[in-house]
C-alpha cells in the first residue's frame, strides 16, 4: 500500500494523438487511487483528443483528492495546451 501513498510517475510520448490518446486513458486508469506526477519534457505535439484525457484525468484526480501535477513540460506541451485554451500552469509543480 505504499506504492498509493508516495505517487507514480507518467512519461508522456512525443505525440499526445488519437491513437495515444487511448493507451493514455489505459495508463490513467490503472494509476487511479495514486498521486501522479506526469513528465511532458519529450512531448513534441499534442492533439485535442490527448488534451482532453489529460484534462479529463486532472480532474478525476481533483475529485479523488489526490495529487495531479506536471514536473516538467516542453515549450511545445505547454504552447499547444495554451492555444487549445488550457492553462497548465496550476498544474504544474511547485518548488520548494
Amino acid at each position: 500500500m505504499a506504492a498509493k501513498k508516495s505517487g507514480k510517475t507518467l512519461n508522456l510520448a512525443a505525440t499526445i494523438d488519437l491513437n495515444e490518446a487511448a493507451a493514455l486513458r489505459d495508463k490513467f486508469l490503472s494509476m487511479r487511487g495514486s498521486a501522479v506526477s506526469i513528465d511532458a519534457s519529450a512531448v513534441e505535439r499534442v492533439g485535442a483528443l490527448g488534451a482532453q484525457v489529460l484534462m479529463s484525468a486532472a480532474k478525476t484526480w481533483d475529485q479523488d483528492k489526490l495529487a495531479f501535477t506536471f514536473t516538467k513540460v516542453s515549450d511545445a506541451f505547454q504552447k499547444t495546451m495554451q492555444l487549445i485554451g488550457v492553462d497548465v500552469h496550476p498544474l504544474l509543480a511547485k518548488e520548494i
